[in-house]
């Protein structure tokens, strides 16, 4: 891994150019993006939903959960970030990356697929219409009350 640490930085937007080292964190966005950190240059997006990654602030670290794994990318790096540490990850092989993207997949199916809305009736009252707040809707309002909180 060409870098070992990052600086974490709280941006409204992600900037076009994106510094080498630097972790580019838009809570207004809800991602977390950054150079890919084997140095080949690449852009790393990582959005923060339930399906998706987890970030965690302590203090003036971050960490983001799960692994980073630039499938993708032709450098396949792979790499978890830890307490602003960038901690290199074995490799995958083929069969284990298409495993993950199918559980992915179903992941995402599944929490998607989630009703919001449903329909009471009480006591025989006329049906009144309820959202459930589903868990993004619960982390936005987490990712905004910091978002106040820092700004």
């Amino acid at each position: 891994m060409r870098h070992t640490q990052l600086e974490p930085r709280f941006v409204k937007g992600i900037p076009r150019n994106l510094e080498p080292g630097v972790l580019y964190v838009s809570m207004e966005y809800g991602t977390v993006v950054h150079s890919c950190c084997c140095g080949c240059g690449q852009e790393v997006v990582t959005p923060l939903t339930p399906t998706d990654w987890r970030l965690t602030i302590d203090g003036d670290k971050i960490s983001l959960w799960p692994s980073v794994g630039n499938w993708n990318l032709p450098c396949r790096s792979h790499y978890v970030i830890k307490a602003n540490r960038v901690i290199k990850a074995e490799p995958w092989h083929a069969a284990k990356i298409k495993a993950e993207q199918k559980r992915d997949k179903a992941a995402k199916a599944k929490f998607y697929a989630q009703p919001t809305e449903t329909t009471l009736s009480v006591h025989g009252n006329p049906p009144v219409h309820t959202a459930a707040v589903p868990a993004r809707d619960v982390q936005e309002g987490l990712l905004a009350k910091l978002r106040r909180w820092l700004g």
